[in-house]
């Protein structure tokens, strides 16, 4: 083989034409007749047992030409690959191949993408908001109550039945007078307001008392399977039990029981101090974010599409191994959040262009700034790695690349030199208030100090179809995390030469 030309043919785009000679090509056809003769029935022999001439006699000369040149594809890129100084990126692809039909040999022509030029503004002394790491006591008095609920006593109650109660029912659901599969149980115990059940459900059992039967008349969720979906329900239900949560009161002694303080006062404090110190981590996040935002908007740079690409599909793995992770599949979540995955990744274009263009301006900062990496550095990375995943040492070493680990070292090292002379501001008011909106509302509602109270005849929601009779898995998954260059060591670099695409014109044809 040799490189018969190496043109660049647009921006970051080089066009290189590897040249096949005959003896190479003639060893390749051999390869495939011999892989591809048992499965060629030839007249007057048995099969697997006609020579390639006979063969090629019948079905036409070419016949092994496609097989020949797809075993061939890989030793062409490899050799690109090691014969040209190109620093590639993303996926070579094949775009022709030329057979010569003086059996001159073969043609092979392959786009490839190249790193892109970087030109960096300024990356030093920018200035940047970094968000409030202030803690309002409602969100230590959330925590508190969370743990005042998990040490609830549950005992019986003989009254009607309350939002927050675990009652114990019997329930049959119909259908146009027939009862459904999965529309019965018995001794089930549900917990009103957990919401497990279609909306409508929870609420109408709300009031009943023990020993009390009703019948409960819904309508299945538009969402719902389609044998059920929109149909009117009538579900029989017999309450036998009610258990209530008996909160403890908030003192020292209940301070003892659920941590490690004597007072109360000291176990808020370390609520506090814990909370600080994870909203303090928040804001240092939000801060070297936006300072790299403002890196890139200060950069010079050509992204080849290639780099945006493998990106996307490294954030489409990420979502993938989200949702797996909580007992879903990917496929089907698509389809429950009616997206289709060629949309679903196509919305992450945009954040990807941002994640390659901070990874490229990390490199070079790297690159400006003489970072240097020692070998203590790379094998403390990887014992960390090794403790944080509890994993053999060898296994991550053989998982992760070195380059890789070198790469991701000199990034968080880069974003410091960012970080470090950045200068912070506070939020403005409209800024800090909104943060202070979102806050409370992800903020959990004190539980009250005192036993629910019962009423009589409780009011009735209107029921909004929505959820699932029996509860559905609810996965929240972050669709897209926001691009960090700083991507963990223990992620396994990409191959950087993957499948060959086959090519997109063969000039040979077969004839049959």
């Amino acid at each position: 083989m040799n490189i018969k030309s190496c043109e660049l043919k647009e921006k970051n785009e080089y066009q290189i034409i590897v040249e096949v000679n005959p003896e190479e090509f003639e060893t390749a056809v051999g390869k495939a007749f011999v892989k591809n003769r048992k499965s060629i029935m030839v007249p007057g022999f048995r099969k697997g047992k006609a020579p390639r001439k006979i063969i090629e006699g019948m079905y036409g000369a070419t016949v092994f030409h496609p097989d020949a040149v797809e075993l061939l594809l890989p030793d062409v890129l490899e050799f690109t690959d090691n014969e040209t100084d190109l620093k590639t990126v993303g996926q070579p692809q094949i775009t022709d191949v030329d057979i010569k039909e003086d059996k001159s040999g073969v043609h092979v022509t392959i786009m490839t993408a190249i790193y892109p030029e970087v030109k960096l503004g300024a990356y030093k002394g920018l200035t940047a908001v970094k968000p409030s790491t202030e803690i309002p006591d409602s969100a230590v008095d959330a925590e508190v109550a969370s743990a005042q609920l998990r040490s609830a006593r549950i005992e019986k109650a003989d009254r009607p039945a309350v939002e927050g109660d675990i009652t114990v029912i019997d329930f049959d659901g119909y259908v146009d007078g027939k009862q459904f599969e999965g529309g019965k149980s018995e001794g089930y115990e549900l917990e009103l307001g957990s919401k497990a059940f279609i909306p409508g459900f929870e609420d109408k059992v709300v009031g009943m008392s023990p020993g009390e039967q009703r019948d409960i008349e819904l309508i299945f969720p538009e969402e719902y399977t389609p044998e059920l979906a929109g149909k009117s329900v009538v579900f029989k239900v017999t309450l036998h039990e009610i258990k209530e949560k008996q909160l403890p009161e908030l003192d020292d002694e209940f301070a003892k029981d659920v941590s490690e303080f004597d007072t109360l006062k000291e176990y808020k404090a370390d609520i506090k101090a814990r909370l600080t110190s994870a909203k303090e981590a928040e804001a240092n996040t939000a801060f070297e974010n936006a300072l790299l935002e403002k890196v890139i908007e200060h950069m010079e740079v050509e992204v080849p599409n290639a780099m945006i690409e493998e990106q996307m599909d490294m954030a489409m793995n990420s979502f993938a191994m989200q949702i797996q992770s909580y007992g879903m599949d990917p496929a089907q979540y698509l389809q429950m959040m009616n997206i289709t995955p060629e949309a679903f990744r196509e919305n992450t274009r945009l954040s990807s262009e941002k994640g390659v263009k901070i990874s490229l301006a990390l490199e070079k900062i790297a690159e400006l700034e003489a970072i240097e990496v020692s070998t203590e550095d790379i094998e403390k990375e990887y014992a960390q790695a090794a403790e944080r995943f509890e994993m053999e040492l060898d296994k991550i070493k053989k998982s992760v690349p070195e380059d890789k680990v070198v790469s991701d070292i000199k990034s968080r090292l880069a974003a410091k030199i960012v970080t470090e002379s950045g200068v912070a501001t506070a939020p403005t008011v409209e800024e800090e208030k909104s943060e202070k909106t979102v806050a409370k509302k992800a903020t959990v509602k004190k539980v009250a100090d005192k036993k629910p109270k019962a009423t009589d005849g409780a009011k009735e929601k209107k029921a909004t179809p929505k959820k699932a009779a029996t509860k559905k898995a609810d996965a929240t998954a972050s669709t897209t995390k926001k691009a960090n260059a700083d991507e963990s060591t223990t992620k396994k670099a990409p191959a950087k030469k993957a499948t060959v695409k086959k090519a997109a014109t063969k000039k040979s044809t077969d004839s049959e």
